[in-house]
């Protein structure tokens, strides 16, 4: 590939960089593929993007090397480009693959949204879905997460919430549920403290609520503060900035207890992604649609 490819997305003409770069050198992924990737889960993805003020890690040499996160909207970015003010940081919002794409073409591999929205005027709108957070402590997998997220949809369901697993692409796994916007993000947090103390005390031998990571070793850390107003995760088809491309892929809830049964349960790379996608579909549609 040449070094500078200029291309029309959704009519926007780009300027594309260092396609052969390689952004993940154990696998030889380029940032071309990298490209490819979004451009072929775009369809599904954007609509969890949508609205919802962007973060991006970028890694400027490729994984393994350096990286940043990326609040503000990065300097020399074309008009066309979404953007609303957040207390005091002006984020990008993604609505299209012409925006994307131009994001990505900055070696942005991580993408972060918060569980609220923005409306046309710029508001910051109460949080359209929790999230529960699972990430294992030394010496625990996607075995025990697992376990304890059949633990967490059981105990929500009694609640009336229909959950979307996820594993994260990294260490751990993330459970999803719509909320109808009726809860602030403060009240989003405590209900999901309170399902994590709740799990701690019937499940002290697996499940732990507070952050310490001396109390970790062996055990899921429930993270209920993925719900603050403030903070971020990382977006349903995301890449992660690991080794290797990685991705923060939908799961099925038979692949879930057949994991916590013991059963092969690990991280998806991005072409098997995409060859679930053409066979399924997007798992988490329905997390849009409640």
């Amino acid at each position: 590939m040449s070094e500078t490819t200029s291309v029309v997305v959704d009519g926007r003409k780009l300027r594309l960089t260092s396609l052969d770069k390689l952004l993940y050198p154990s696998t030889e992924t380029t940032k071309g593929e990298v490209l490819n990737y979004y451009a072929q889960v775009a369809e599904v993805m954007l609509p969890h993007l949508e609205s919802r003020p962007l973060t991006r890690v970028r890694w400027p040499h490729g994984t393994g090397d350096q990286s940043f996160f990326e609040k503000n909207v990065p300097s020399g970015a074309p008009s066309w480009l979404p953007r609303v003010r957040i207390d005091d940081v002006t984020y990008p919002v993604v609505d299209d693959l012409a925006q994307l794409t131009y994001l990505v073409n900055l070696n942005s591999i991580e993408l972060h949204v918060p569980q609220w929205r923005v409306d046309d005027d710029g508001a910051r709108q109460h949080p359209d879905r929790l999230v529960i957070d699972l990430d294992p402590g030394t010496g625990a997998g996607l075995r025990e997460c697992a376990k304890v997220a059949v633990m967490v949809r059981d105990r929500l369901t009694d609640l009336g919430l229909d959950l979307f697993p996820v594993t994260s692409g990294s260490k751990g796994m993330q459970l999803y549920a719509a909320l109808p916007g009726d809860l602030s993000s403060d009240q989003t947090r405590d209900l999901a403290q309170q399902l994590a103390q709740e799990l701690t005390k019937k499940h002290p031998d697996l499940v732990v609520w507070k952050m310490t990571k001396s109390l970790r070793p062996g055990k899921i850390f429930l993270d209920w503060s993925q719900n603050v107003a403030a903070k971020t995760t990382i977006c349903p088809y995301s890449l992660r900035g690991k080794e290797t491309p990685t991705v923060a892929a939908p799961r099925t809830w038979d692949e879930v207890e057949a994991g916590a049964a013991g059963k092969k349960l690990e991280q998806l790379m991005f072409d098997e992604v995409l060859d679930r996608l053409e066979a399924d579909g997007d798992l988490v549609a329905d997390l849009l649609q409640q």
